[in-house]
């Protein structure tokens, strides 16, 4: 057995995860800022345990001395997307980065596993600044989807249960959950268009109602009582009867109300 302080071994790789999520978290904010939408649905990140790595390195058959460069998936990342085209335009920006590396691609989309497994793996480099200097270690991004995900989730709890010897039937069954998961994915490609525009119509009346509710309440910071008091009360009407066309304008005018309160103070400040 490998005698070395495997909690100092790992610490190069949790600090990589924690800097490649909040890294790809923060691509996806930029994104959506960008283009009103992001191919990134979420990020999440893990640094696999001792025991996991001992049972590949025996698997594989990689000395313990040589697990760094043996066993590419200490350090892994996994970004999910809603629809099979987003996981191109990731790996499209993940190739584009120079923080990184890219050594491998695996893709298991176009040419899925046997048991019905699909993703797209990257193996990458990333240099980590450790207390000692900078330390390249590697970790694989996996790019998915929500189906994709589900099903490859459920496949390793069963893989882990059953010592990776699933009994035949459940074997075929699992494959057929994966063709299911795959005419999903399909099916959702298909109408992405009409989905991207019912979520785009959803966070913009989600916006118009957080913004006149914000400036509503600022109207009682400048002794406008009466006039949040009433546009409170339109407020309530309109989102009653679901009339955004009325919120709209509700918020137009209150913030006219809120920039001319503001000019006593400040000529220059407008919303």
């Amino acid at each position: 057995m490998d005698g070395r302080d495997w909690g100092t071994f790992l610490l190069p790789y949790e600090q990589a995860v924690e800097e490649l999520k909040v890294k790809f978290k923060t691509m996806r904010a930029e994104l959506k800022k960008r283009e009103e939408y992001a191919p990134i649905e979420f990020v999440t990140g893990r640094v696999k345990k001792i025991s996991s790595i001992l049972e590949k390195s025996r698997r594989l058959n990689v000395p313990l001395d040589q697990v760094e460069t043996g066993i590419e998936d200490i350090a892994g990342i996994r970004i999910m997307c809603q629809f099979v085209d987003d996981i191109r335009r990731v790996a499209e920006y993940i190739r584009a980065r120079k923080d990184l590396t890219v050594l491998i691609e695996k893709d298991y989309i176009t040419n899925f596993k046997e048991s019905g497994y699909r993703s797209f793996h990257m193996i990458i480099e990333y240099p980590v600044q450790t207390a000692l200097g900078q330390k390249i270690v590697l970790a694989e991004i996996q790019i998915r989807t929500l189906a994709m995900n589900f099903w490859a989730t459920i496949e390793h709890s069963l893989s882990y249960k059953f010592r990776e010897s699933l009994p035949d039937d459940m074997r075929a069954r699992l494959k057929k959950t994966a063709e299911a998961a795959f005419v999903l994915d399909n099916e959702m490609s298909a109408i992405r268009l009409q989905i991207l525009e019912a979520q785009k119509a959803f966070e913009d009346d989600s916006n118009i109602v957080s913004r006149t509710l914000n400036i509503i309440h600022q109207l009682y910071f400048y002794h406008l009582v009466n006039e949040a008091i009433e546009a409170q009360k339109r407020f309530n009407d309109y989102w009653e009867r679901h009339d955004m066309e009325g919120l709209k304008d509700l918020l137009d005018d209150v913030k006219t109300l809120l920039n001319n309160a503001r000019k006593g103070e400040n000529p220059d400040e407008q919303l």
